[in-house]
């Protein structure tokens, strides 16, 4: 009982708490570990000045029962009286420190749930970004089947042409009798002003001749202009599962979604070199599978037979600027058709000059307002 004055203070300002006797259980089992009746644990607590009761169910309150007839006790607990002050001010910084720990327990919470968001959002944009992808590449392949089918350019179509191909495309199953389909779009119209119409086309065409030798004049331009050049990065680079020789790229071009570009650069640059590089592209080739995996554009390169080296973009560029030809005006084909050999007809006039500077005959690969295009260390090489 060595600290009686304690538990006395304690028990005096509030006898129904729960107060740890000397063998470190709470007061409602001390009873059963120390095997006493009701009657011993009574007499036991009376010596020490305290009364002790039973309820119902069976748990124990203490009372003060007297405070003058046990001289030794009360001089215990005279000589303790700061103690109070002490347990009660050990109570109040409990109390701050409880409450302290809710708040960081409170704000722990918090922080998991806006991590989680994090991670979630995270995920969803990389989702995102592959269904983007995956999207694209549908987009290429449908085209290609389409164009497999039948959906071809035409170079220069008539007003009769047009109109029996409009003919066709909105109504498909009439081109199953040849003969009808020159015949029935004459019946539909108006047959007798379609005679005379084809009559006076025959002189318009002679004066839409000079109409129709510019477009054949478009026809033969054929220069740098028709090339889609833009500045990209390389997002990442990894060898291609099935050709030791190819890196398949994810390169921003500054569209929604990277593409897909496969590049036999392995024997020349490390893997390394190519994460998130900026590099030129050409984007407007006919997109093509290599090994499997669908190219959609091509990096420039300065090239020989012994070194290749990546044109680098100036310093500022972004991915999506054009690369420009001064003396070449002209927006570039939306795809290049390989039968018309645009790519292979410019490419043997691109090269570097003495500088490493990308040109087309004479003109460099420039950037607006932000400068050229240039090879590391190659000098009057062939790019490609």
């Amino acid at each position: 009982m060595k600290y009686m004055s304690e538990y006395f203070l304690l028990l005096s300002k509030s006898p129904q708490s729960l107060v740890k006797f000397d063998s470190g259980l709470p007061l409602d089992h001390a009873l059963h570990a120390r095997r006493l009746t009701q009657q011993e644990y009574v007499a036991v607590w009376a010596k020490v000045g305290l009364k002790c009761t039973f309820d119902s169910e069976g748990h124990i309150s203490l009372y003060v029962w007297f405070l003058v007839t046990r001289s030794l006790p009360l001089v215990k607990m005279s000589g303790h009286t700061p103690s109070l002050m002490r347990l009660e001010q050990r109570a109040a910084e409990a109390d701050h420190i409880i409450d302290y720990l809710k708040q960081q327990v409170q704000l722990l919470k918090e922080k998991a749930k806006v991590q989680a968001t994090v991670r979630e959002e995270k995920k969803l944009m990389v989702e995102n970004t592959k269904l983007k992808r995956d999207i694209e590449q549908l987009k290429q392949t449908l085209l290609e089947k389409e164009k497999s089918r039948g959906v071809r350019e035409v170079a220069m179509p008539t007003a009769g042409d047009s109109s029996v191909q409009c003919a066709s495309k909105s109504t498909p199953p009439q081109p199953l009798s040849p003969a009808r389909s020159s015949t029935s779009p004459v019946s539909t119209a108006s047959p007798p002003p379609k005679s005379s119409e084809g009559k006076k086309n025959k002189p318009e065409k002679r004066e839409k001749g000079e109409k129709k030798p510019a477009a054949p004049q478009e026809e033969a331009k054929v220069d740098v202009s028709r090339l889609d050049m833009r500045v990209g990065r390389i997002v990442t680079a990894e060898k291609h599962p099935d050709a030791d020789s190819l890196y398949v790229e994810q390169v921003d071009v500054g569209e929604a979604a990277p593409r897909t570009v496969v590049s036999g650069l392995v024997k020349h640059i490390p893997i390394d070199q190519m994460q998130n590089r900026m590099a030129v592209l050409l984007c407007n080739l006919k997109p093509a599978k290599m090994r499997g995996v669908v190219s959609q554009a091509m990096v420039m390169c300065a090239s020989s037979p012994d070194k290749v080296e990546i044109l680098d973009p100036p310093s500022g560029a972004v991915p999506g600027d054009r690369v420009i030809f001064q003396g070449f005006p002209g927006e570039p084909d939306k795809e290049l058709n390989p039968k018309k050999k645009v790519w292979e007809a410019v490419q043997p006039d691109l090269k570097t000059d003495g500088q490493c500077v990308a040109n087309y005959k004479g003109a460099p690969f420039e950037v607006a307002g932000k400068g050229v295009c240039k090879a590391q260390t190659m000098s009057n090489s062939g790019i490609k």
